[in-house]
This record gives structure tokens, sequence and C-alpha cells, in this order.
């Protein structure tokens, strides 16, 4: 058995384990592919793992960048609890109505703003209006303006707030020095950016499993 085909079955074993993926999720992931999304959704163990970190933080007011088919949003929307808010940005309108679909399905839409546009022209929105500090954020949408969802992302939390980034690592290429793919240089400036600002306290943790060699970052704004 090679490496990735292991760390598939141990993600399984996990999920059978540890993760209740109910007929909600299950459905949002399948309609996902049924409309052609890509297959690019958190796994189940990483979406409990980020409902975890909404909980444990007593997150109420939630921002994600990159919804996709709201996979990775009706978990945080369910951990914010009925009172809570998830504010989920997405580029792409075809994906945000999809996501909207699941979300009524899971009966978790009154809880949801799906905003679509670019990510950097959201976030400068709500910066303009004075939004309210956001408990948790989670950056999930394109790699190339990662660092620059970080700084906008600075100024939409407050002391105690995290943020998460995913897909940090890039099958190991973020220490390949000849790369040149602007997701890998992405992930790198996002990670730089990270461990050099003195409003931050922030690690890093690599991941295997279904979805691969890749990675997390996360950090608490001080």
């Amino acid at each position: 058995m090679d490496n990735e085909a292991r760390w598939r079955d141990v993600d399984s074993h996990l999920v059978g384990e540890l993760v209740e993926e109910d007929d909600a999720l299950v459905g949002a992931r399948e309609l996902g592919r049924e409309r052609g999304l890509p297959a690019i959704e958190v796994a189940p163990n990483q979406g409990a793992f980020l409902a975890l970190v909404a909980q444990m933080t007593g997150a109420r007011r939630v921002l994600e960048l990159g919804t996709l088919a709201g996979y990775s949003t009706i978990w945080l929307a369910r951990a914010v609890g009925p009172e809570g808010r998830v504010t989920t940005v997405e580029l792409d309108p075809r994906h945000a109505a999809v996501a909207r679909e699941n979300l009524d399905r899971a009966g978790l839409a009154y809880r949801v703003d799906v905003e679509v546009g670019p990510a950097l022209d959201v976030l400068s929105d709500l910066v303009d209006a004075g939004s309210d500090p956001y408990d948790l954020v989670f950056i999930d949408a394109d790699k190339v303006n990662m660092a620059a969802y970080l700084e906008l992302a600075l100024r939409l939390t407050r002391s105690g707030s995290v943020i998460v980034g995913d897909n940090v690592v890039r099958r190991g290429a973020v220490v390949d020095p000849t790369s040149d793919d602007p997701s890998v240089l992405g992930a790198r400036a996002f990670l730089h950016a990270l461990g050099n600002d003195p409003r931050l306290e922030a690690t890093a943790l690599q991941t295997v499993g279904s979805k691969g060699w890749d990675g997390f970052a996360i950090a608490r704004v001080c």
C-alpha cells in the first residue's frame, strides 16, 4: 500500500470513530459534485476541527473566505449556535447558489450571509462599513492573495480572535525555492506574514489524509 492510500484509510478510520457526518453534510458534498464544483472542500475530520475551534473559542461571529458548496459553512454555522452568524465569501455566483441551496436544506440559511464577489473587495467593504469584529476567520479562498486577506482580517478582528488558513503546505512545495507557482508563493507569503506580525501568535501543522499532503496555519490575535 502506498502512503497516500494509507493516509486515506486512516482518515476514513478517524472519521468513522470520531465524526458524525449527517445527511445535510453528505448532501452538500454530493450536490457540489452533481453541479460540477471542484472536489476541494475540507475533509469531514477537518470540518469537525473547524467546528471545535469555533466552539472552544466561543465564536459567535465567523468570517469564511471560500464557500464552494457550503460544506465547511455548515460546520461553522452549526458551531456558532442559533444566536451566531457566519459571513461567507464566494467569488463564483454558481458556487454561491449551490451553497445557498445546501444551507437552506440544512436549516441554517438564517445564520449565514453569503457574499458574492472577489474576497478583497468584500473584505474592504466590510472594513469601510465598520463591521463588528469577527471571532474566527477561516481563509480558504485563492492562495495567491492569502497575505492580503490576512491583513484585512486583522482589521476585522479583535484581541483573542482566531485566524485559520488552509492549504499552506502545498504538498511540500512551500519550501521549494525554485517554485514559481503563484499559490505556493502566496502560501509562503502568508506564513511569513503570520510569523512576523507582532499582532499575532501563530503556528502551523502539516496534515496528511484524504486530501493528500497539506496543512493548516492557526493564529491568535494578540
